[in-house]
């Protein structure tokens, strides 16, 4: 829809020089989710790929699984009081005899870190409603040389980071390092939620042999929307929370940050990194 990047005027000062121009900054606008006719949820986001978005935080939520979980998204017509349609409006259907958690229905959430669970005891509870339990999953191993070579990659493939500097970005790989996916967002939850809803669409759910690669820090929300996914593998170029090894650690997931370069920190699963044994010393 053209509506990723705006235009606004700004005043350029460069070594006491002063100086007009137009700089491209990166839109930020809200979305509302609705699931299945009612208010669930308001994120801020950069439009585009707004249905994938929907459908991955209703993966991150618990509510689908699987392609089959959905109906169909429609932006809502008459989303405003004159009835035209500001494309900021989605409604989520989803198909006959999925099961929606009463407490989903009962809630209108503005949210920036789109959490849907917060607190220690969210840490059992995303173990035990992700449908795509990773530690089931058949073994998947990375090499820490991989692993180096995915920022780099990540970084190459953010085209609107390039024109605006604002944006943050996640990046499915495959378990050679192929790129599968890339989203990019204002928020990276958003951009998470946009590949992991995609992946949905596709009917590629779980998403067992992947490595999800962010352009910031590993919070616990993105490590909840990773295993909701069946994501093995999250690796970040700065650091996890607290909660977010501790997520790992319980679920099964590999946690890496600070991947920048050849160094990294393996914070949980390091059964998946292919070390040498003789290079590990405490």
């Amino acid at each position: 829809m053209g509506r990723v990047t705006e235009r606004r005027k700004v005043i350029r000062i460069r070594d006491g020089a002063v100086s007009t121009r137009p700089d491209t900054l990166v839109a930020e606008e809200p979305l509302e989710i609705r699931l299945n006719g009612k208010p669930l949820a308001i994120t801020m986001r950069t439009p585009g790929d707004d249905f994938a978005l929907a459908a991955g935080f209703l993966v991150s939520e618990g509510v689908l699984a699987s392609a089959p979980d959905l109906r169909n998204i429609v932006y809502c017509a008459g989303a405003t009081a004159d009835g035209s349609n500001t494309y900021n409006v989605v409604d989520v259907t989803t198909a006959p005899g999925v099961t929606v958690p009463d407490i989903t229905l009962e809630r209108n959430v503005y949210t920036t870190s789109s959490c849907g669970l917060c607190g220690k005891a969210s840490l059992d509870a995303v173990r035990t409603t992700t449908r795509h339990p990773i530690a089931g999953t058949p073994p998947l191993r990375v090499t820490p040389e991989l692993l180096s070579e995915l920022p780099g990659r990540l970084r190459a493939a953010q085209r609107v980071f390039d024109r605006t500097g604002g944006l943050h970005a996640a990046a499915l790989f495959d378990e050679h390092g192929e790129l599968l996916d890339v989203r990019e967002d204002v928020g990276r939850h958003n951009a998470v939620d946009k590949l992991v809803g995609r992946a949905l669409q596709s009917g590629d759910l779980p998403l067992s042999r992947t490595v999800l690669m962010v352009s910031g820090r590993a919070s616990f929300e993105l490590a909840q929307k990773a295993v909701m996914a069946g994501i093995p593998v999250l690796a970040a170029v700065s650091a996890p929370s607290s909660l977010a090894v501790d997520l790992a650690a319980e679920t099964g997931m590999t946690l890496v940050g600070f991947l920048r370069g050849s160094s990294m920190n393996v914070y949980a699963g390091e059964e998946r990194i292919a070390l040498r044994a003789a290079a590990v010393r405490a």
